[in-house]
């Protein structure tokens, strides 16, 4: 699980929470924020506004694809230039046909898809072009459930806005009972807080969380499809390492580069 996300959206709760239960009536005062007439303007108005931009089943998928904010995304990317060097070595002493066998112990597909690209001899063209449309398309999906809540938090506030326009409505109708006049405002207001806490207690993070995540994992695409070509075109181990190295912090970089002369060590004894 994502920890960064949960503590940061459970303590936004908490703090407006403690916000409205801070004032002389305590939690009690929680009920004053609860109005179900608001809810169903504002929560219901918004999605289905959204829903009439995408498909059914892109709802859905979208829907789904918010518990991927919550899980830590498998983007290891100084391990994945250290698998990238260990498969050079294993090309430049034993051939660009020894990788098969080696693929079959990766994880990663799109890692698992270049390596056999290379064995079955593709043109490096070909396989560049083959692995850069696997990592657009993927990074389409991606940016189109990132649109949907980006969406969603546009639409929050813009129906809260009208819940509130028609509580106003309703309350100047009725300005003859002045003592109702600052309840009703109050409910009127009500649709303007949902609304701004669909869009920046939910929505917010969670495209936010979805575009960071995808960030990492096209980048960790790029290192793949990179070093693998510079293994088809037999680049020294110590060169793709150098290479790939651009792509990670300063931190990482030293890191791998300890890792690596330790391994380098151990092979020499």
């Amino acid at each position: 699980m994502d920890l960064a996300t949960i503590i940061g959206m459970v303590v936004c709760f908490i703090m407006v929470i403690y916000g409205i239960a801070s004032g002389d009536g305590g939690f009690a005062l929680i009920k004053n924020f609860i109005d179900m007439q608001s809810a169903l303007i504002t929560i219901g108005g918004a999605v289905c506004c959204v829903l009439a931009q995408y498909s059914i089943p892109d709802f859905l998928g979208s829907i789904k694809a918010a518990k991927k904010a919550f899980k830590m995304p498998k983007n290891d990317d100084a391990g994945t230039i250290k698998t990238i060097i260990d498969l050079s070595n294993v090309a430049r002493k034993e051939g660009l046909l020894a990788l098969e066998e080696a693929a079959n112990n990766l994880e990663d597909e799109f890692m698992k898809k270049g390596i056999l690209l290379i064995v079955d001899g593709t043109d490096p063209e070909m396989v560049r072009s083959i692995m850069e449309n696997d990592m657009v398309c993927t990074e389409e999906r991606h940016k189109k459930v990132i649109g949907f809540y980006e969406a969603l938090a546009a639409m929050g506030p813009a129906w809260g806005m009208i819940g509130t326009l028609i509580g106003l409505i309703n309350m100047l109708r009725n300005l003859q009972d002045i003592a109702a006049v600052g309840p009703n405002m109050a409910v009127a207001l009500i649709t303007t807080l949902y609304g701004s806490l669909i869009a920046n207690w939910i929505c917010a993070p969670i495209s936010g969380k979805l575009k960071y995540n995808n960030g990492m994992e096209i980048m960790l695409k790029q290192v793949m499809i990179e070093g693998l070509l510079s293994i088809q075109a037999g680049e020294n181990p110590r060169v793709i390492e150098e290479k790939l190295k651009a792509f990670l912090s300063p931190d990482n970089r030293n890191s791998l580069s300890e890792n690596g002369d330790e391994a380098a060590g151990g092979g020499e004894q």
